[in-house]
């Protein structure tokens, strides 16, 4: 079975968000893809499925920890995908749990139409998040599937060192930030560690909550909008009615054949197991996870010139745990 990852909202590779997709003629069990998420570990890998009508396609989308309501960027990488490896042509449509999502190709690269998510206002932040910030937010608020939080600058955006232990704690929501911003209209970025994504390098999704959200505060539809992670993303927004279109480009940073195994598809079998509900992240995961959290406080220090310290969070686990020596017994010698 092919198997595609792709760079969305980026022109080059190992910029923008990358997405597994894999284009199948029926829908594999659950189990199974979410096996195959898990074994990506990226933060979402999408499963597009022909539609009744030529055009439409149904999608669905898994992190490595569960499948989840929506998801832009990994809707733009199944249609880079179907337009440049399956010889798409016209607008796409696709069904999601999120509700029809549309994609059109351009001479400027991909337009995506998500539907639009009003941010809904709330009074304080949950109780997990007590103690993440070093200054109370300005405004926050929120959407069916997120907490949004909007900080006093794109520095405090920038140099926010997430707790990712507090954070992991929302779950099954998440956790975005924004605020105004120098060169573009606003900046973000986004967090979900309990679905095993510790920061989203660029994520449409938010933006179907965000751009509604600047376009009122800012007074103009159209916005660029940057979304400052590691990798970081930019994203030319407009607020149109009920929907929200982003513009941005893909491309393709790998074309690879996966084995399944043995799959007896009634049983639900590969290579002589049965496929286990996920109750928690693999080592493999875990270990990325670690590595992530690194990445973040290194970029946090780049961007702030702060030395790391954060006495609310544990340190990171060691990459392998020691071994602890095995107790040795005194054996006592027996008198003739």
């Amino acid at each position: 079975m092919l198997m595609y990852q792709v760079d969305a909202f980026a022109d080059h590779v190992f910029a923008g968000n990358p997405a597994a997709v894999l284009i199948l003629e029926r829908w594999l069990p659950d189990p199974l893809m979410q096996a195959v998420a898990e074994e990506n570990n990226l933060a979402e890998t999408a499963f597009a499925c022909p539609g009744e009508a030529p055009g439409h396609w149904q999608l669905r989308w898994f992190t490595p920890v569960h499948e989840v309501d929506f998801c832009g960027h990994a809707t733009l990488a199944a249609a880079h995908v179907l337009f440049s490896q399956h010889r798409a042509s016209g607008p796409l449509s696709f069904s999601t749990r999120a509700g029809p999502l549309r994609v059109t190709r351009g001479e400027d690269g991909y337009r995506l139409d998500l539907p639009r998510f009003d941010p809904q206002p709330l009074a304080r932040l949950p109780d997990v998040l007590d103690g993440v910030f070093d200054r109370a937010p300005k405004v926050q608020f929120r959407n069916f599937e997120n907490i949004f939080v909007e900080l006093e600058d794109e520095a405090a955006v920038c140099g926010f060192i997430p707790d990712h232990a507090r954070i992991a704690r929302l779950f099954p929501m998440g956790l975005a930030i924004t605020a105004r911003g120098s060169a573009d209209d606003f900046v973000s970025r986004y967090f979900a560690p309990g679905a095993g994504i510790p920061e989203d390098p660029v994520t449409g999704s938010i933006h179907a909550t965000l751009v509604p959200y600047w376009a009122e505060r800012l007074g103009k539809a159209r916005l660029a909008a940057w979304q400052a992670s590691r990798r970081g993303g930019r994203l030319a927004c407009t607020l149109d009615g009920e929907r929200v279109l982003i513009a941005g480009h893909a491309v393709t940073f790998m074309k690879a054949e996966i084995d399944l195994g043995d799959f007896e598809g009634p049983e639900r079998r590969f290579r002589g197991w049965a496929l286990a509900p996920l109750c928690r992240p693999s080592r493999r995961h875990r270990r990325s996870r670690i590595r992530n959290i690194r990445a973040d406080r290194a970029f946090a220090q780049a961007k702030g010139g702060t030395t790391w310290h954060n006495p609310k969070a544990p340190p990171p686990e060691p990459e392998t745990a020691p071994r602890s020596p095995r107790p040795t017994r005194s054996r006592r010698r027996s008198r003739s």
